[in-house]
């Protein structure tokens, strides 16, 4: 199977929001793993569900009519 890009994948990765939380569950899963390393304020396992939400978050986005990303039409 030949993977192939969207003709607009540039202007998806700046605009649709289902990349948006993608990423910030990226970094709730990096934080996750680093914070406890420096300090205990964040109680365990507060990230994950926010990493969990975020990903839902996205699904949800995914599926969701956003007009900027089709220049208003």
């Amino acid at each position: 199977m030949k993977v192939e890009f969207i003709d607009d994948a540039h202007k998806v990765l700046r605009k649709a929001w289902s990349v948006r939380f993608n990423i910030a569950a990226s970094l709730c899963g990096v934080a996750e793993v680093v914070l406890p390393m420096f300090s205990d304020l964040i109680p365990r396992g507060s990230l994950a569900v926010l990493m969990v939400m975020f990903s839902l978050f996205g699904l949800y986005a995914r599926f969701v009519k956003q007009p900027e990303m089709h220049d208003g039409k």
